[in-house]
């Protein structure tokens, strides 16, 4: 019996005695989150598409250096890792650009799609609300959403009326890396005219790993600052933001035998990433953005509501050749993106029993790479996208059909303009068999037009340790899922149970070649039909009411399995996990713990190790005095039994384990 099975049995047998427990009227949501990346707001529980919605204090609890670390103990959900300064979501075994970055309903408008050491420029220390869609949400959000969704809400801009001031302030401190971070944010308004400002400064030097091991140039020191101003009333509201984000941080040095670094030797004798320690290689990353949002209530008869958000952003980032022996930083690559996206969404009024949405979403990106590491030439890629959703609710019965029509044009500077035209259909039910039980059903068929370093790469990706060979002939790549869900909910309890299959046609991917250029091994991307399946089972929800405090707990479980239909397991796909949590909270006090055991990966690719599992445990506790205001000081543990574990979904797994045991010591006040 395989490990999924064995994982599927263990949550089944969980399910079995709650599904005999009271199953009354009295059933309710454990969940009340709005989730602002669905056209129609509705609440997490309320969408027919499998979703998470992490806000209050399980977000403050669970807050990392990177958008992946904060979200990777949601079921189905993980982080891509090139050391702490680099970790991009990675939903249901997909990664890169299948899964779209926003903030705030528009794309994070940076170039963490191009390679894996790049960083998303959002600061998860500033979201009010973090909103994952798992599986395909082409129909919203264009071909680039595939696989998932991670929405990051940061109310740069109000939408709500503010009377007086208010805000929020954290700092706190690390010891595995001497880490140091303040975080604030503060709204005022006098109930029409809202001001909002927040800042980030953070700063880490590197970390230590298990057994107290320095991992070396893992230094990181990220800014953020943003003032927004809106106008809010009766029908709607309108604002505008601007924001600046800039993040310096180190990528951890290839080992002694790691031939991958001969490329810099050879080119910069003396300097880079040479064998034994000669050089390190530092990114500098900087972004300017402004944002536009407004919404309308009613727009005109026959509409309840429109909204239009726009985004534009200046994006570089410098990839530094630090000398080891006079700390002298010389140029490498640098990366420019000059990008931006709109989008108009209309929610009409119910026709019987359906209501929905329509929309266009448009974007631009300018995309310029120039220096050693210049392995995409400089392109000129737009997309244009028309979708409608609609949903009927015939109790017990509710169902949601929704298409979306792309058209993407990638035109290189030196070759010939590539044009994509992608057709996303969708068809979700849901039956509310019982008073506490309802099961879903998820219908996908979305496409996804390929990306201009898949079309046009061509040289070396130190990031890869290959030398990369795009194909302009490529086609989109068409996924076909299908999703059961079943969920239970009472008395403060929630349990939810999925499986899901995903096949795709003309995947396209890194393949591996026999040939060798510029001492790198060259990898093509190409195209072949493969095949996704795996689940998701979680309960959690109120254990016990008693004189010494309020207990609450969790278990959850996942597994996803990828593989090329002729044969052969895809690189880098995650390991099963099971995890379990405790929460305890008493008058001023609360507390918790958690546990993640993540299997072993041996279901490899060609030419990829396998990795070991490994078990991590993280304990808080923290004190509200009452006193004026919300003050909250905590102390954190993470990785509390210091054990080595290493993500396999990292291309620098061998060199750059996770950190080993850390204490945060912090204080967050509200006001």
């Amino acid at each position: 019996m395989s490990r999924q099975h064995l994982l599927a049995l263990a949550i089944a047998s969980l399910l079995a005695p709650l599904a005999r427990a009271e199953t009354s009227a009295d059933a309710r949501r454990l969940e009340a989150l709005t989730v602002t990346a669905d056209p129609l707001a509705r609440e997490g529980e309320e969408l027919l598409q499998p979703a998470e919605v992490l806000g209050g204090t399980a977000l403050d609890d669970a807050r990392g250096d990177t958008l992946g670390e904060t979200i990777a103990k949601l079921p189905g959900v993980g982080s891509s890792y090139f050391g702490p300064g680099v970790g991009r979501p990675i939903i249901r075994g997909l990664e890169g650009p299948r899964v779209q970055v926003l903030g705030d309903g528009i794309s994070a408008l940076d170039v963490s799609t191009t390679s894996v050491d790049h960083a998303v420029s959002i600061d998860p220390f500033l979201a009010d609300q973090i909103e994952i869609l798992k599986g395909p949400a082409t129909l919203l959000y264009g071909s680039g959403a595939i696989g998932g969704v991670v929405n990051v809400r940061d109310g740069r801009i109000p939408d709500r009326p503010v009377e007086g001031i208010e805000g929020r302030v954290e700092l706190r401190t690390d010891s595995v890396n001497e880490g140091r971070s303040g975080v604030g944010r503060v709204d005022a308004g006098n109930g029409n005219f809202t001001f909002h400002a927040d800042w980030s400064d953070r700063s880490g030097d590197p970390y230590e790993g298990p057994d107290g091991v320095e991992i070396e140039n893992t230094q990181s020191e990220t800014r953020s600052r943003a003032v927004g101003f809106s106008l809010t009333g009766e029908r709607g509201h309108a604002g505008i933001a601007f924001s600046a984000y800039d993040s310096i941080y180190g990528i951890p040095p290839e080992e002694e035998d790691d031939d991958s670094a001969a490329r810099f030797a050879k080119t910069k004798p003396g300097v880079g990433r040479a064998k034994g320690g000669e050089g390190k290689v530092e990114l500098d990353l900087d972004q300017r953005r402004i944002d536009f949002d407004g919404s309308l209530r009613p727009p005109f008869a026959g509409w309840e509501r429109i909204d239009l958000r726009i985004g534009h952003n200046d994006y570089q980032h410098t990839e530094f050749l630090i000398d080891e022996d006079d700390g002298e930083r010389e140029v490498g690559t640098r990366f420019f993106n000059d990008a931006v996206e709109g989008r108009i969404e209309a929610v009409h009024d119910p026709l019987g029993a359906w209501r929905g949405a329509v929309g266009v979403q448009a974007s631009r990106r300018d995309f310029e790479a120039l220096g050693d590491e210049a392995f995409v030439p400089p392109s000129v890629t737009r997309d244009t996208g028309l979708f409608l959703v609609e949903r009927a609710e015939f109790a017990p019965f509710a169902l949601e059909l929704g298409a979306r029509y792309d058209r993407q044009t990638v035109e290189p500077d030196d070759g010939e303009r590539a044009k994509h035209d992608a057709l996303s259909l969708s068809a979700a039910g849901r039956w509310d068999f019982a008073a506490a039980w309802h099961a879903t059903v998820n219908l996908d068929r979305a496409q996804r037009a390929p990306q201009a370093e898949e079309l046009f790469s061509d040289g070396p990706h130190e990031a890869t340790a290959s030398f990369e060979i795009g194909d302009p002939s490529l086609s989109e790549e068409t996924a076909n899922q299908v999703e059961l869900g079943l969920h239970w909910h009472v008395d403060g309890i929630e349990a939810r149970l999925s499986a899901y299959w995903n096949r795709f046609d003309d995947f396209i991917y890194l393949a591996d070649t026999d040939g060798i250029e510029d001492d790198l091994p060259v990898r093509v991307w190409t195209q072949a039909d493969a095949r996704f399946h795996g689940f998701e089972a979680e309960i959690k929800g109120r254990i016990a009411d008693t004189a010494w405090g309020r207990f609450d707990g969790g278990l959850f479980a996942d597994a996803v399995r990828g593989r090329l239909r002729d044969g052969g397991d895809l690189p880098r796909i995650a390991p099963g996990r099971i995890g379990a949590s405790l929460d305890w909270s008493h008058g001023a006090w609360r507390a918790g713990v958690d546990l993640v055991r993540t299997a072993e990966q041996d279901r490899t690719a060609t030419f990829e190790d396998a990795t070991d599992g490994h078990t991590l445990v993280d304990a808080r506790i923290a004190w509200s005095p009452a006193t004026a205001g919300d003050w909250e000081l905590f102390l954190e543990g993470r990785n509390l039994g210091d054990e080595k574990a290493r993500v396999h979904t990292s291309l620098i797994k061998d060199r750059a384990p996770l950190p080993g045991r850390n204490l945060a010591l912090g204080l967050r006040f509200r006001f």
